[in-house]
């Protein structure tokens, strides 16, 4: 995707540390390490473009390697550099890597090592996830975890619109459902207004 040049060489340095640390961590599959700059990194780029005007804080669950969480930061440290990001991710050497990217990269952002039920609620304008839980589930985290006018955007593969049918048996919600660049048959969700059914 079009990003500035410094923006374009903090990633580099991501992925970098991606491919040093991912083979002792498993942070995404050895498999996609090759095409990771489109697999992963675009991927998440494309959600930090559905970010909008006046984020003040941004929560991605279930981090992992940092996507989109990370890649979110980085982008938003050049458009909205006011944002606070959070990243939420329980496994301790995961966490470990995504503060050697917030070092590296010189991108400030906070992660919280704990499982998301545990911590408190952080009250964000956006909650982000990635292959993390069903759409049901992504919803009850957000219940918990974003502002009362809070949004959630999630990258949910081919079966989403099963998904959104599974969701609304216990959740009202509106809900965009923005094509993905990266998959054809994927989507990024774009949840509001979100109530128990």
């Amino acid at each position: 995707m079009n990003v500035s040049r410094e923006t374009a060489e903090r990633i580099a340095i991501y992925e970098e540390l991606l491919r040093k640390w991912s083979p002792k961590i498993n942070l995404v599959s050895p498999s996609s390490l090759n095409e990771a700059a489109r697999r992963h990194f675009d991927d998440s780029l494309q959600v930090a473009a559905l970010a909008g005007e006046g984020v003040q804080k941004w929560v991605d669950l279930g981090s992992g390697g940092g996507f989109p969480g990370a890649v979110v930061a980085i982008q938003l440290a050049e458009t909205q550099p006011d944002t606070q990001v959070i990243l939420v991710e329980s496994d301790q050497r995961k966490a470990a890597f995504l503060r050697t990217v917030s070092r590296e990269t010189s991108v400030r952002f906070k992660v919280i090592a704990e499982r998301i039920e545990a911590v408190e609620s952080l009250s964000a304008d956006v909650v982000s996830a990635r292959a993390l839980a069903s759409l049901e589930k992504l919803l009850e985290y957000m219940s918990h975890h974003a502002a009362h006018k809070g949004r959630g955007i999630f990258l949910k593969g081919e079966d989403w619109r099963n998904e959104i049918k599974e969701a609304e048996k216990t959740w009202r919600f509106s809900y965009e459902a923005h094509k993905s660049n990266t998959n054809t048959k994927a989507a990024i969700i774009e949840v509001g207004d979100l109530n128990r059914a």
